[in-house]
Formats: structure tokens, sequence, C-alpha cells
């Protein structure tokens, strides 16, 4: 869960419910594009930016035009070239204002959907693992104990498996109530709480704790990943997150709107 669930939850819950993760993902992308776009082209030197981009693609004429046997024009150009460039991503992109604008709100954004988005969720009656690994050295059972509304499918004290870093136990749970349910590892009279949210919409807990000074080192919940496209379209075997998606469609509107809105 994010601590920008209150703020984003009620605009965007009901529109995975309703649409789904791929075009709320989608919406987001196109808010932000357009955000950033116009952000750009207010806070940035926009006849200075055409200046640049002018004098690039006269150079890359040059550049195409020398012959080869010319290293020491070839070379001039370059260093102009670079030159440009840099004097560009300083007007376009590093500027405090510009970078505030747009990197800030990007950063909200990336916060609540890595903590909406990146797995799926636990719903009320779905089975789901939860992982203790502990110190090294530590072996015998380890027990979990969960709170009402919570059953353990099998043993609730299973034999610690030895590993090269430590021990490993896993236990299998069905939570029937909505909510964040608790879950209390214990071994040699040591006890940690994992927190476990089971929803009817979209949100997870964290998907690891760690704990320091402890024979447990953590408790995991083994979470599906959550995959925004519809199972048959995954191009290439590719099954791409939240991420990718964000990502290449946030390029693709970027690229189209600053062509269409001429900026540079």
């Amino acid at each position: 869960m994010s601590f920008l669930d209150p703020v984003f939850n009620p605009v965007f819950q009901p529109l995975l419910r309703t649409i789904g993760v791929f075009w709320t993902i989608a919406i987001i992308a196109v808010v932000y594009s357009l955000y950033a776009t116009f952000v750009y082209k207010y806070l940035t030197n926009q006849s200075r930016l055409k200046e640049i981009k002018d004098r690039q693609k006269d150079l890359q004429k040059d550049l195409r035009s020398i012959s080869k046997d010319k290293p020491d024009e070839m070379m001039k150009i370059h260093k102009e070239l670079m030159s440009l460039n840099k004097d560009y991503m300083f007007q376009a992109s590093f500027k405090p204002r510009v970078m505030i604008a747009t990197m800030i709100p990007a950063l909200i954004i990336f916060t609540w959907m890595a903590g909406a988005l990146a797995y799926e969720p636990i719903h009320a009656g779905e089975m789901y693992s939860v992982v203790g690994t502990f110190a090294p050295g530590v072996s015998g059972n380890a027990l979990i104990v969960a709170d009402e509304g919570t059953t353990v499918l099998g043993n609730a004290s299973v034999p610690i498996v030895a590993g090269e870093d430590g021990g490993l136990a896993r236990w299998n749970l069905n939570s029937t109530t909505l909510g964040t349910h608790h879950l209390t590892v214990s071994v040699n009279g040591q006890n940690q709480t994992k927190e476990v949210l089971v929803t009817d919409t979209f949100g997870y807990s964290d998907a690891i704790e760690l704990y320091s000074k402890s024979d447990i080192k953590s408790i995991s919940i083994e979470y599906d990943k959550l995959h925004p496209l519809h199972e048959s379209v995954h191009p290439f075997g590719w099954y791409p997150g939240w991420l990718a998606i964000y990502v290449i469609l946030s390029l693709i509107l970027s690229i189209s709107l600053r062509k269409f809105l001429n900026v540079y």
C-alpha cells in the first residue's frame, strides 16, 4: 500500500474496476504527457531550442556532404554538434524549474503505481504463500499464527529448511475477510509480524518485511506479478508490467504531442 492511496484511489480505483489496468495506465500516460509537454512549451526558451534544432539539421547535412578524407572538418562539425546537444539538454531538461515541475509529479505517479499495479491483489478466499527466512544456524520448526479471518492451510508449525544464506520456511494461507490481516512468525521465542492486505479492488501490502537483530530475517508474501495486457496479447512472449507499458506509451505520446504542438 502507498501513502498516496487516499489521494489517488478515489480517482483511479473506479477506473481500474471498470476499464481495466491497461487503459487506466494509458489515461495516466496521456494526462502526464499533456502536462509535461505544456511545461516544456511554456517554461523553456522555445525560440532558442528551435535555433539549436535548425543548426543541428544544417550540421548533419554538412556532415553527410563532407568527404571522408577531410577528418579535420568532420571533427569540427562533431564538436559543434556535441556543444549544441549539451546546450539543448540544459535548455530543455536541466533547468531547475523544468526539473521540479516535471520530476516531482512523475515521482508521485510512479510511487502510487508501484504500490497499486506491480502485483496481483489477494482476494478473499484465494490461497497465497508466505515465506520466512532465518539467520544462519537457526533450525527446528517455525510457527505462523494468523488473526481472525485467516486460515493456515496445512501445518502452522513447519521445519526450517537450511540454505546457503540461512533457513527458509513456507506456509499457504487463505483469508476469507477483506482488510488488513496480521501474520506472526515465531522461532526460538522470537516473534515478528507481517501485514497482508486482502481486497476486492487493487492494492497490496509490501511484498517483504525485513527485521534486524532477530533470528527472523524477513517475512515475504509471494505475489503473482500483475500483467496489464490481456492474456492473448503478449508480443514475442514478453509480459510487460506497468512500468514498461507506461514508459512506452509516454514516449509515443510525448513525441506525437511535441510534433503536433511544435514543441522543441
